[in-house]
């Protein structure tokens, strides 16, 4: 088995794509449209997504702006080589940062939470060894 996506409904699927590129650096590698069924789909990820690394899908099923997230949902976990430059990064291109970067209660990894614009937690662990080619740098 192999691990390929994550998928996340979303109220706005252009909002949410400049999130995930222009904040968080990842790549959109592709699109869809299905009139039929009234959704639209687009994939991100890093250094060209599958099969090197798992993808992002988010879906807008048309007319649908919000969704109650509810409480079995965590977060979407980034490694990243330094996380207290990736969340200046991220404040700078108006991203929001909701735990500044700093160690994990009761370890010494060092994490920071950010929050998309729907509301989802992506977690930023400090891995100096994160692949260049990723975003965030």
């Amino acid at each position: 088995m192999r691990f390929l996506h994550t998928m996340l409904r979303v109220g706005n699927l252009q909002r949410s794509v400049d999130f995930y590129t222009q904040v968080l650096g990842m790549a959109l590698l592709r699109t869809s449209e299905n009139p039929e069924y009234q959704y639209s789909l687009a994939f991100l990820g890093f250094e060209g997504g599958n099969p090197g690394q798992a993808e992002l899908e988010l879906t807008y099923n048309w007319g649908t702006e919000h969704y109650d997230l509810g409480n079995a949902y965590g977060h979407i976990a980034l490694a990243v080589p330094d996380a207290y430059a990736a969340c200046e990064k991220i404040k700078a291109a108006g991203g929001n940062v909701t735990r500044e970067a700093g160690p994990v209660k009761g370890g010494s990894t060092v994490i920071a939470f950010v929050t998309d614009p729907d509301g989802y937690k992506i977690e930023l662990i400090e891995r100096p060894d994160t692949a260049a080619g990723a975003g965030l740098r």
